[in-house]
């Protein structure tokens, strides 16, 4: 794996500073174990990504894209390295 960067951190950091209202409304719902016992974190960084929410325990990942990102190379990039 990849080491992470100071950068990616900070960009995490300003990330989880900053949701959107999709990640906002997600949070609610996955945080403090709300899912069996499943513990979640915000703005996760896995480089050379960000993901929205990750359980390392089930390596598991959430991504909340809009519109914006429908069908982006970058999201099918994102996508095939996380598999």
């Amino acid at each position: 794996m990849a080491r992470l960067s100071p950068g990616l951190r900070k960009r995490a950091r300003v990330l989880r500073s900053e949701p959107t209202e999709a990640e906002k409304r997600l949070w609610r719902l996955l945080r403090r174990d709300a899912l069996g016992g499943f513990r979640f974190r915000r703005q996760h960084p896995v480089a050379p990504y960000i993901l929205d929410f990750a359980c390392v325990a089930a390596r598991l990942v959430v991504e909340a894209d809009g519109g914006q990102h429908c069908g982006s190379l970058h999201d099918r990039e994102r996508d095939a390295f996380l598999e």
